[in-house]
């Protein structure tokens, strides 16, 4: 076969042009662009569900907590005072 005498113009007149490929290349780049941004969203979800979960752990313990304290601090104090009834029920300073 004889080849192809370059002339002037544009190199997409002479040489094959490969569409399909192209058309394969640019839909992966299209879906890699696609996965880095569900991942990054993905991230974020993730760490604002772990917020969340902390947040509800703290007040679901946190809470009870304080009541349990409120309520085991004047016993402590009564226990403490072997027994001094005025003092049972005043969580600041003493008699």
């Amino acid at each position: 076969m004889s080849e192809l005498v370059r002339g002037g113009g544009s190199r997409f007149l002479y040489e094959p042009f490969d569409a399909a490929g192209a058309r394969i290349d640019a839909n992966e780049r299209v879906t890699a662009e696609r996965w880095t941004g569900l991942e990054r969203r993905l991230l974020t979800i993730e760490t604002t569900l772990e917020r969340l979960e902390r947040r509800l752990w703290l007040g679901f313990t946190g809470w009870p907590g304080l009541f349990c304290c409120r309520g085991f601090f004047p016993c402590w104090k009564w226990f403490a005072n072997k027994g001094n009834q005025h003092d049972i029920w005043k969580i600041g300073g003493g008699a």
